[in-house]
């Protein structure tokens, strides 16, 4: 009996530890030489004992060791007490199973993450091709929408709606991209060919004339915006008869520009480095008869905008009114005319977007308009009031280039770029 409750007390041995109540097993040779285990128990209420054990309290320590024996034998059989042999076993499958689940979860959180992955991929890609697209409308000329569905690639606007364009909702803060450096370069030209033809010049050349002087005939090219910011032109052309003014342009590869005291138009081919054509603009005014109205012998200025060539000058028979001329852009013979019923020395300067005239109230005021508005589709003008900025006080030229979708101006030796924004009611195009 004594060693079957010593081999009972080695199972107890635990629960009691675990229930922090001191116990001891110890083993020695009884004074007959036997081997006794003796397990004993410190009372969790007693300090001391006192008198002799009563049967009560030997009654108390059997029902204590009975229900040891009792606890163990559960233990034994793999009760669910979570302790013990079977408990471990429990243990064991139940973290098994929390395995089990975890790496299923893991395993559909990686399918998912891929399934994003390829989502986000496929997203990119169309942006990008979203992007190539907008960029591709941006550097074609608009194509004209026909009301049967089809597309007019004629010159000849219809009903004054053209695809990419629409009206001149906003014009943006000025961009500084350099400042000269020079007197002559107070005021003067600075453009992009929007349509540029040749194997040497793209849409990212710059080309800038200074146009301070008596002989105005450098033309300085840049092989893109950084080195025009920077100051580095890659070549320096010399015109073979000077320029007046700051009505020149760039258009398919040629220069297009007023020859000083007259009212010759010349067209340089910038390729051949050659003259290709000139003609008299009829009636013009020049050196200084009908300018803008900060002067500058800015009697003739050509444009050039979605539908081509464009001169903007006024006549003695049109009293000072600006006339607008559709040029050819090979021969620059007048195609068309527009006379319209605003003084060009009553504006500071103007410029063609989507068939129409857009003129500028003022090349001082900081913060001035563009007040008015002629469209060559409907030969009708209109007062407008679309807020323009002359930051540096003097601005000597401004010309609209359809490509990048930019006013460029020089004003008071900075030659600066304006973001435009087009559109219609609930929509617009930037």
């Amino acid at each position: 009996m004594l060693l079957q409750m010593s081999f009972l007390c080695l199972s107890c041995l635990a629960v009691f530890s675990h229930s922090q109540h001191q116990a001891s097993l110890s083993r020695s040779n009884d004074p007959t030489g036997r081997c006794v285990y003796t397990f004993e128990v410190i009372s969790p209420q007693e300090t001391s004992c006192t008198g002799n054990s009563t049967k009560s309290e030997m009654d108390e320590v059997l029902t204590r060791l009975t229900l040891l024996e009792a606890m163990v034998s559960q233990l034994i059989a793999g009760g669910g007490s979570g302790t013990g042999t079977g408990g471990l076993r429990y243990n064991d499958e139940y973290l098994q199973e929390a395995y089990a689940q975890v790496t299923r979860e893991r395993n559909q959180l990686q399918l998912e993450q891929e399934r994003l992955k390829t989502q986000v991929q496929k997203l990119q890609s169309t942006l990008a091709e979203l992007s190539l697209e907008a960029e591709r409308l941006r550097q074609r000329p608009c194509e004209q929408t026909n009301t049967s569905g089809g597309t007019l690639h004629e010159n000849r606007p219809l009903r004054g709606m053209w695809a990419c364009c629409g009206e001149l909702l906003s014009v943006g803060d000025p961009v500084l991209h350099r400042k000269a450096d020079a007197i002559t370069g107070k005021y003067g030209v600075w453009l992009q060919d929007p349509d540029p033809r040749g194997p040497y010049y793209t849409k990212n050349t710059v080309w800038r004339i200074d146009a301070v002087g008596k002989e105005v005939r450098q033309l300085f090219i840049y092989e893109n915006i950084n080195q025009f910011s920077k100051g580095f032109p890659m070549k320096v052309l010399v015109l073979p008869e000077p320029m007046e003014s700051t009505g020149a342009t760039v258009y398919q590869g040629s220069l297009y520009y007023q020859r000083r005291r007259s009212r010759t138009l010349l067209r340089y081919n910038l390729t051949s480095e050659n003259l290709a054509s000139r003609l008299d603009l009829p009636h013009a005014g020049f050196h200084g008869q009908h300018p803008y109205s900060w002067g500058g012998y800015t009697d003739i200025d050509l444009a050039v905008d979605e539908q081509g060539l464009w001169a903007i000058y006024s006549t003695s028979k049109a009293k000072g009114a600006i006339i607008i001329s559709q040029l050819d852009p090979e021969s620059m013979k007048v195609r068309r005319s527009w006379e319209t019923k605003i003084r060009k020395n009553s504006v500071g300067n103007a410029f063609m977007m989507c068939g129409r005239l857009f003129t500028i109230a003022s090349y001082t005021t900081p913060n001035t308009t563009i007040n008015y508005m002629f469209d060559t589709a409907t030969n009708e003008g209109q007062s407008i009031a679309v807020p323009f900025m002359n930051k540096y006080r003097y601005n000597s030229m401004v010309d609209y280039n359809h490509a990048q979708r930019k006013l460029y101006a020089w004003d008071n030796f900075h030659m600066v770029t304006y973001d435009v924004r087009l559109g219609w009611a609930g929509q617009s195009s930037s």
